[in-house]
């Protein structure tokens, strides 16, 4: 089993905070969202690689950032950086994009957990990943009570078995409070499901779309997160998660 987390995009959102660093290197609490989800990860006892994937205009500090941590830490698992070769928003590869970018170029052949490199979930994934391994693709969920929060994202529908049977990206009147997290479980047999997806002329850019579209392709499945989710989608959002991260690390 293998784990991808997506650091390629711009996040304009956030700018200037932004403007001349990658967003999963913004520090929460003192630690840089991309080390926490790095630290989160490889508590899962079979996993052999984390792959990185972030733009050009980043590549170095990511580089500089990973030695750092590989130096500081205890593998396994390994740790590896791939550049999409994107410089600017205009040419961007897409969160789809750079998934399949990743999986051709390091020739994943292997079940893979994918991250968004703006998320963090508390807790372990342990159950979300053994859940998806007797099951098939999954997506972890949130539940929100509030109509107006949940609309913000993308929404999930499932089935008594907890089957993905709807999904709408950010519907102005939601059919459910479950909402996607940014952690998907791709087994390996699914894999090929990204290449036919992009030469199909579907989106490049939010997951949200790919789970559309595969859900209709082959089952998969929707498992509930325990625990705070943080999705740093701007300013406001970085500084409350900032500012509750800094409150628990001093107890």
């Amino acid at each position: 089993m293998d784990a991808l987390i997506l650091g390629a995009g711009y996040a304009t959102r956030l700018y200037p905070l932004t403007k001349n660093r990658p967003k999963p290197l913004l520090p929460v609490g003192g630690i840089p969202i991309i080390e926490r989800i790095c630290r989160q990860l490889g508590e899962l006892p079979d996993l052999r690689t984390i792959y990185v994937v972030t733009n050009h205009t980043f590549a170095d500090q990511y580089d500089a950032w990973l030695r750092d941590y590989d130096r500081r830490r205890t593998p396994p698992p390994l740790l590896s950086l791939y550049d999409d070769q994107t410089t600017t928003p205009d040419n961007r590869l897409g969160a789809i994009g750079d998934l399949r970018y990743v999986i051709d170029r390091a020739a994943i052949d292997d079940d893979l957990i994918v991250m968004a490199g703006d998320n963090m979930i508390d807790g372990s994934l342990t159950d979300f990943v053994e859940t998806a391994q007797r099951r098939g693709a999954t997506v972890g969920l949130k539940e929100f009570k509030d109509p107006t929060k949940v609309s913000l994202y993308g929404v999930v529908e499932m089935s008594p078995d907890q089957r993905v049977v709807g999904f709408e990206e950010k519907p102005a009147q939601p059919k459910s409070s479950l909402v996607a997290a940014g952690l998907y479980y791709l087994p390996q047999k699914s894999l090929p499901l990204v290449r036919q997806y992009l030469d199909g002329g579907h989106t490049k850019d939010a997951p949200g779309y790919y789970l559309q579209w595969l859900h209709r392709e082959t089952p998969v499945y929707g498992h509930v997160l325990k625990g705070d989710w943080y999705d740093i989608g701007d300013a406001d959002s970085y500084h409350r998660a900032d500012e509750r991260m800094t409150k628990a690390a001093a107890g």
